[in-house]
């Protein structure tokens, strides 16, 4: 039996929000989730926020560098927008990317190949 989905790349980026921004971060990433939700290539985006620890975890799943580039693209405005309420404290990517790709992440961004797995999506 083979892999299915060899091209599947995984995002986690964590956020630290700056203090007084939490409301402003929220109205912020709904913007660009409604964007995205309607426009984007991502099969996948959940946020997460840990008010305690005043971080947040985005994860969005890809179908690879061509989702990747599409996302960068059309997305820049909305994730500037997130940006000016906190700052990129992780961002690690999971899978197979082309090398251009790494330009388009953020400094100092991990990327962990791919080994093996497999995904199921739902199906109606």
């Amino acid at each position: 039996m083979t892999d299915t989905h060899d091209d599947v790349v995984l995002f986690h980026n964590t956020m630290r929000i700056h203090d007084g921004h939490l409301e402003g971060f929220r109205r912020a990433v709904a913007r660009a989730l409604d964007f995205v939700r309607e426009h984007g290539p991502q099969l996948m985006v959940e946020v997460f926020i840990d008010e305690e620890r005043m971080l947040a975890h985005s994860f969005q799943l890809h179908t690879g560098s061509d989702s990747i580039r599409a996302h960068m693209a059309m997305s820049d405005p909305f994730i500037r927008g997130v940006m000016e309420h906190c700052e990129v404290a992780d961002f690690r990517v999971y899978g197979d990317v082309e090398d251009g790709i790494a330009a388009l992440l953020p400094e100092g961004a991990t990327v962990l190949p791919r080994f093996t797995g497999f995904t199921r999506m739902p199906v109606g």
